[in-house]
């Protein structure tokens, strides 16, 4: 039937049909194999790099880089405080009353903490590019779980109008509406599904992983990569002698070992040195090649090569503002919309992580802060006591704002320039009504003293 077909024709019959599209694309697995009817290896379209290593959503986990990279930004975001809060005109506060505020903050669902939910979906998004999660509500329309759903279990499509969700348990497909999925993509260009970080990383992630196999191998036959046995006749069975000689001396167990040669065989090592084929320049340029792909700076990596003590602080508020504020909005944004009903987001209701801590200097820079805050009514001091987490002194000052007296309104300098003018006109005023006073007292003194000479 495939003859029959043309190009687009067969592309088409061979995607819709999963073990067809591992067979011809993957092309390591065969109709007998077990695995090829495993529908969660159906997603292995694709997923064989120009290197040869297959690099997939769960692959890409096993290369240092890639699971430090996904495990820092999603444990990151996960460990953030996320409070609930309602905005109530100038002031807000935090909604601790509304069922929300628990499930987002505390637990998710019977069997997992806020914490868990957030970094299992924030991983899912890094790694598939979209993350899902189940809605449960009570009676009353109010979230009171979240479940989880593995991205490569979940489909979206358009049913007469509206997002519906497809959802594959047990080979049973199960219909959500988008009501009942908290959805969040990542970088898209249709704004409602994300491109998958690993799939667009495949060849950078796929080289990686081949270095580590060939460095692998390098070592497990004993840091020879390859030597050449000449034999002056001709053998009968070359593979069988080939299979003894891999036997006895390959590997690294065997390294060094006596090696007995027969017949006037001779053995030529075939030189090789890792730093003229630049391997080992190569795999740490791989570590920034990684870091680019998530967005990180490289020392979030471990790779220190070009940081110091200098910029190291530099390179932590780039990493907040960088990397893991773009994250936040996104989440904030989406739980807005997806979590909240229309009259809680009339009634001012908004979701926010508290960034401060990821900012925190040491304990001189913080104390200069609080000290500028202060001095200019912006915290007060028991403010300060809540942001180091110390309990708040029990006495009314402490929860007064104070201001220099020496700094006032921009608004307020013209009348405070004609007042201080006011001030020196009648200083003036007075500085001549004290010297006319002085001549007065001094001419009444010149004559009193004439009158008492004449007498």
């Amino acid at each position: 039937m495939l003859q029959k077909m043309g190009f687009l024709g067969k592309l088409g019959f061979i995607v819709s049909n999963p073990v067809l599209t591992i067979k011809y694309f993957v092309k390591n697995l065969s109709l007998s194999d077990p695995k090829a009817w495993d529908r969660s290896l159906w997603n292995l379209w694709g997923s064989q790099s120009a290197s040869g290593e297959v690099v997939t959503e769960d692959t890409a986990l096993t290369y240092s880089a890639v699971y430090n990279a996904i495990s820092l930004i999603s444990g990151t975001i996960a460990a953030l405080p996320l409070h609930l809060f309602q905005q109530q005109g100038k002031s807000k506060k935090y909604a601790l009353s509304n069922p929300l505020y628990n499930v987002m903050h505390n637990r998710w669902n019977p069997y997992m903490t806020a914490m868990t939910g957030r970094e299992v979906m924030m991983a899912h998004i890094l790694a598939y590019g979209n993350g899902y999660a189940e809605i449960v509500r009570d009676g009353l329309g109010q979230v009171k779980e979240l479940w989880p759903i593995p991205p490569n279990r979940i489909r979206m499509k358009m049913e007469e109008g509206k997002l519906i969700y497809i959802v594959t348990v047990d080979n049973e497909e199960i219909k959500l509406p988008w009501e009942k999925i908290l959805h969040v993509p990542g970088l898209g260009f249709d704004g409602y599904q994300g491109y998958s970080p690993i799939a667009m990383a495949r060849r950078s992630i796929g080289l990686s992983m081949a270095m580590e196999t060939y460095g692998s191998l390098y070592f497990k036959h004993g840091t020879h990569p390859g030597v050449a046995v000449t034999h002056p006749g001709t053998l009968s069975d070359p593979k069988k002698l080939r299979d003894a000689l891999n036997q006895v001396y390959s590997g690294l167990g065997n390294s060094h070992r006596l090696m007995l040669l027969e017949e006037g065989m001779k053995i030529e090592r075939m030189e090789f040195n890792p730093e003229e084929s630049q391997f080992l320049e190569s795999r740490n340029f791989q570590i920034p090649e990684i870091a680019r792909w998530f967005n990180l700076p490289p020392h979030k990596l471990k790779d220190l090569t070009k940081s110091s003590f200098n910029n190291i602080e530099q390179e932590q508020i780039s990493f907040v503002t960088d990397s893991i504020l773009p994250w936040l909005i996104r989440l904030e944004q989406t739980y807005f919309i997806q979590l909240l009903s229309p009259a809680e987001q009339k009634q001012g209701y908004y979701f926010k992580h508290i960034v401060e801590g990821l900012l925190r200097g040491d304990a001189k820079s913080r104390a200069e802060y609080y000290q500028i805050m202060i001095n200019i009514g912006a915290m007060t001091r028991n403010e300060v006591r809540d942001k180091e987490d110390l309990d708040p002194v029990d006495d009314p000052l402490a929860d007064e704002l104070f201001i220099q007296m020496n700094t006032l309104p921009l608004s307020q300098f013209s009348k405070y320039a004609e007042r201080q003018t006011a001030i020196e006109n009648n200083n003036e005023e007075n500085e001549l009504e004290e010297i006319e006073d002085k001549r007065i007292t001094h001419l009444i003194t010149y004559k009193e003293r004439g009158v008492n000479k004449s007498n």
